[in-house]
């Protein structure tokens, strides 16, 4: 008889980047009413921006929001499905024979992507509520310290995971060089990068300078954290990519520095602007124009980098469209989220505020149309791979007896 199977029925770590990659897109709709929708009081748009926008908006405005609505409620709602069906596939993986053989290798650092995703979780959660939640940002400043709590436990939970992931290896001897050839042992400085972006975002939002300075030093230690141990993990990819070459099916982990520079990067604008608002450190437009441009061509580099080796393996036709997909293919999804929100940053923070660019003018749109198709890029990119990992089941013949 045959059975009935599908590739997510054989759950591997790189699956949590399905829930973050469907909660990263979220987000990047989210920006289009951050920096498309006039939010006079605050410095990001609520309900009841977004709303009177439309009842005044013109038919192009009003499909804009429209559809910036829809991109976000869905892609929320698919995170969050995606997010339970990971916990719950993780707690059987936790009991089989293999989890001790992953957490004892150069593969611990896959389970990162519990930590990451679950700060997805809050981030998006907090976008969400922004647009769809009338009169939130009334209670707002009640929802901080939950926030930074909630935060402050994913980092210890984190760095906790951090700290036995090295002890392990190092006593046990079992990291593998030979099997190192690719930036999986960036993904902890990941997790902790997406930590602190929200942990920052009470330094630029909140109206009290003790939250403020709380959201600021707690931040700062995750970011120095994330941005050494992201360091580490690039030079130790490299040194074993140029001894044994590169691990052909974590060659999307090439890129994690793109996802990586776009949380650091916005973590540090959050920062910025609570300094500037509470504690009398001013920065002028010149300043984010020189920082961002400065992000954008690291990402830019690495974006070049990976996608060169991505090629020269064949990687799409090996572990995206063969009969044996990879889950790591996910996390091609991350770059591309993460080079469209900084391409919304650098053009409406850097370009604009630096009186380079006129706002709404053709030069803009131009420019902007180039960070939408690369995020509709990724909306196709994760509708495909849903389909394929998680759509049609395949018939496979049980041998005889």
């Amino acid at each position: 008889m045959p059975t009935l199977s599908r590739p997510a029925d054989q759950w591997s770590p790189p699956y949590f980047l399905s829930a973050l990659g469907a909660g990263g897109i979220a987000v990047t709709f989210f920006l289009w009413l951050y920096m498309w929708v006039p939010h006079p009081g605050q410095p990001v748009p609520i309900f009841e921006d977004v709303a009177r926008a439309f009842a005044i908006g013109t038919p192009l405005q009003q499909a804009m929001i429209a559809l910036a609505y829809l991109g976000l409620g869905f892609f929320a709602v698919q995170h969050v499905r995606l997010m339970i069906w990971n916990l719950r596939r993780y707690a059987d993986f936790k009991r089989s024979p293999g989890f001790a053989g992953v957490q004892n290798s150069n593969a611990g650092a896959g389970l990162f992507g519990l930590p990451l995703m679950l700060a997805m979780t809050v981030n998006v959660s907090f976008s969400a509520g922004l647009a769809f939640v009338p009169g939130l940002w009334s209670v707002v400043e009640y929802l901080f310290p939950l926030a930074l709590m909630a935060f402050a436990a994913l980092a210890v939970m984190t760095l906790q995971m951090m700290g036995a992931h090295i002890a392990r290896l190092s006593v046990a001897g079992t990291f593998d060089m030979t099997k190192a050839g690719s930036f999986l042992q960036v993904q902890p400085a990941f997790a902790l990068g997406m930590i602190g972006v929200g942990m920052s975002a009470p330094a630029a939002l909140s109206t009290s300078p003790t939250v403020a300075g709380i959201a600021l030093v707690l931040s700062t230690i995750v970011l120095v954290i994330a941005v050494v141990w992201a360091a580490v993990g690039v030079i130790l990819g490299l040194l074993a990519m140029l001894q044994h070459g590169t691990v052909a099916e974590q060659i999307p982990t090439l890129m994690n520095i793109v996802p990586l520079v776009t949380v650091l990067g916005i973590l540090m604008l959050r920062q910025s602007h609570g300094l500037h608002v509470h504690f009398g450190v001013h920065a002028a437009p010149g300043d984010d124009l020189w920082f961002l441009t400065a992000l954008l061509a690291v990402q830019i580099g690495f974006l070049g980098f990976g996608l060169s080796i991505l090629k020269k393996h064949d990687y799409v036709a090996r572990f995206m469209t063969s009969a044996t997909p990879s889950a790591g293919a996910y996390g091609l999804v991350c770059p591309g989220v993460g080079l469209s929100v900084l391409l919304q940053f650098w053009i409406n923070k850097a370009l604009v505020g630096a009186g380079l660019l006129a706002k709404f003018g053709f030069a803009y749109w131009a420019l902007t149309s180039v960070l939408v198709m690369v995020q509709i890029a990724m909306v196709l990119l994760v509708l495909a791979l849903n389909r394929r990992h998680f759509g049609a089941v395949q018939t496979q013949a049980v041998p005889a007896e």
